[in-house]
Protein backbone atom coordinates (compact mmCIF):
# COMPACT_ATOMS: atom_id res chain seq x y z
CA UNK A 1 0.00 0.00 0.00
CA UNK A 2 1.40 3.83 -1.04
CA UNK A 3 1.97 5.71 2.11
CA UNK A 4 1.50 9.37 1.03
CA UNK A 5 2.08 12.46 2.54
CA UNK A 6 -0.05 15.71 2.42
CA UNK A 7 2.55 18.39 3.52
CA UNK A 8 1.00 22.22 3.86
CA UNK A 9 0.53 25.69 5.57
CA UNK A 10 -2.03 27.56 5.61
CA UNK A 11 -2.83 30.84 6.93
CA UNK A 12 -6.79 31.50 6.73
CA UNK A 13 -7.93 27.79 6.29
CA UNK A 14 -8.43 27.80 2.35
CA UNK A 15 -5.29 25.45 1.66
CA UNK A 16 -5.83 23.55 4.77
CA UNK A 17 -9.27 22.81 3.73
CA UNK A 18 -7.41 21.79 0.04
CA UNK A 19 -4.78 19.69 1.96
CA UNK A 20 -8.12 17.59 3.62
CA UNK A 21 -9.75 17.09 0.39
CA UNK A 22 -6.31 15.84 -1.12
CA UNK A 23 -5.89 13.27 2.34
CA UNK A 24 -9.98 11.96 1.35
CA UNK A 25 -8.66 11.30 -1.98
CA UNK A 26 -5.66 9.46 -1.27
CA UNK A 27 -7.91 7.48 1.26
CA UNK A 28 -10.29 7.02 -1.40
CA UNK A 29 -8.22 4.60 -3.16
CA UNK A 30 -7.22 2.80 -0.09
CA UNK A 31 -3.78 4.13 -0.24
CA UNK A 32 -1.98 5.28 3.14
CA UNK A 33 -2.13 9.09 4.16
CA UNK A 34 -0.98 11.28 6.95
CA UNK A 35 -1.50 15.01 7.02
CA UNK A 36 1.50 16.94 8.47
CA UNK A 37 2.10 20.98 8.74
CA UNK A 38 5.17 21.68 7.60
CA UNK A 39 6.59 21.87 10.54
CA UNK A 40 6.33 18.26 11.12
CA UNK A 41 8.53 17.47 8.38
CA UNK A 42 11.77 18.05 6.53
CA UNK A 43 13.80 16.38 4.38
CA UNK A 44 14.93 13.38 6.82
CA UNK A 45 10.82 12.20 6.52
CA UNK A 46 10.89 12.17 2.66
CA UNK A 47 12.13 8.94 2.38
CA UNK A 48 9.50 7.53 4.41
CA UNK A 49 6.55 8.09 1.47
CA UNK A 50 6.51 6.84 -2.20
CA UNK A 51 4.85 10.00 -2.36
CA UNK A 52 4.07 13.61 -1.35
CA UNK A 53 1.66 16.47 -1.58
CA UNK A 54 2.64 19.99 -1.35
CA UNK A 55 0.40 22.83 -0.45
CA UNK A 56 1.07 26.33 -0.04
CA UNK A 57 -0.86 29.87 -0.57
CA UNK A 58 0.74 32.37 -2.55
CA UNK A 59 1.90 35.28 -0.21
CA UNK A 60 3.37 38.55 -0.58
CA UNK A 61 4.63 38.97 -4.03
CA UNK A 62 3.28 35.56 -5.41
CA UNK A 63 5.97 33.40 -3.10
CA UNK A 64 5.77 30.66 -0.73
CA UNK A 65 5.18 31.68 2.56
CA UNK A 66 8.32 32.08 3.89
CA UNK A 67 8.30 32.02 7.30
CA UNK A 68 7.82 28.11 8.23
CA UNK A 69 7.19 26.44 4.54
CA UNK A 70 9.88 28.09 2.34
CA UNK A 71 12.50 27.41 5.26
CA UNK A 72 11.33 23.74 5.12
CA UNK A 73 10.23 22.91 1.46
CA UNK A 74 13.93 24.14 0.55
CA UNK A 75 15.52 21.91 3.16
CA UNK A 76 13.28 19.18 1.29
CA UNK A 77 14.52 20.35 -2.50
CA UNK A 78 18.04 18.14 -2.66
CA UNK A 79 15.77 14.97 -1.58
CA UNK A 80 13.09 15.22 -3.83
CA UNK A 81 14.99 13.89 -7.06
CA UNK A 82 12.80 10.96 -8.28
CA UNK A 83 10.21 11.63 -5.87
CA UNK A 84 6.40 11.46 -6.61
CA UNK A 85 4.83 14.69 -5.42
CA UNK A 86 2.07 17.19 -6.33
CA UNK A 87 1.49 20.36 -5.81
CA UNK A 88 -1.55 22.79 -4.25
CA UNK A 89 -2.53 25.95 -3.05
CA UNK A 90 -4.60 28.83 -3.21
CA UNK A 91 -4.36 32.25 -3.62
CA UNK A 92 -6.15 35.56 -3.60
CA UNK A 93 -4.47 37.85 -6.68
CA UNK A 94 -2.53 37.52 -9.43
CA UNK A 95 -2.35 34.96 -11.84
CA UNK A 96 -0.85 31.70 -10.30
CA UNK A 97 2.59 32.62 -10.96
CA UNK A 98 3.99 31.01 -7.50
CA UNK A 99 3.29 27.45 -8.59
CA UNK A 100 4.71 28.15 -11.97
CA UNK A 101 7.73 29.01 -10.18
CA UNK A 102 7.09 26.13 -7.67
CA UNK A 103 6.58 23.65 -10.47
CA UNK A 104 10.42 24.84 -12.40
CA UNK A 105 12.09 24.37 -8.90
CA UNK A 106 10.66 20.77 -8.43
CA UNK A 107 11.52 19.64 -11.98
CA UNK A 108 15.19 21.22 -11.77
CA UNK A 109 15.48 19.36 -8.59
CA UNK A 110 14.53 16.01 -10.25
CA UNK A 111 11.15 15.52 -8.56
CA UNK A 112 8.81 14.11 -10.87
CA UNK A 113 5.06 15.97 -10.86
CA UNK A 114 1.96 13.06 -10.81
CA UNK A 115 -0.67 15.37 -12.38
CA UNK A 116 -1.04 18.93 -12.61
CA UNK A 117 -1.38 21.27 -9.38
CA UNK A 118 -4.52 22.06 -8.10
CA UNK A 119 -5.17 26.38 -7.65
CA UNK A 120 -7.78 27.73 -6.15
CA UNK A 121 -8.74 31.37 -5.75
CA UNK A 122 -9.90 32.15 -1.88
CA UNK A 123 -11.71 29.14 -0.14
CA UNK A 124 -11.86 26.10 -1.85
CA UNK A 125 -15.25 25.40 -3.70
CA UNK A 126 -16.91 21.89 -5.08
CA UNK A 127 -15.00 21.97 -8.18
CA UNK A 128 -11.72 22.74 -6.39
CA UNK A 129 -12.26 20.20 -3.95
CA UNK A 130 -13.19 17.70 -6.53
CA UNK A 131 -9.39 18.63 -8.41
CA UNK A 132 -8.03 18.28 -5.00
CA UNK A 133 -9.46 14.73 -4.45
CA UNK A 134 -8.37 13.64 -8.01
CA UNK A 135 -5.02 14.70 -7.15
CA UNK A 136 -4.56 12.86 -4.21
CA UNK A 137 -5.67 9.56 -5.90
CA UNK A 138 -3.32 10.47 -8.66
CA UNK A 139 -0.34 10.60 -6.16
CA UNK A 140 -1.77 7.45 -4.48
Amino acid sequence: MSKIAVVYWSGTGNTEAMANAVLEGVKEVGAEGELLNCGEFDAAKVADYDAIAFGCPAMGDEVLEEGEFEPMFEGCVSALKDKKIALFGSYGWGDGEWMRNWEDECRNAGAVLACDSVTCNDAPDSDCESACRALGKRLA
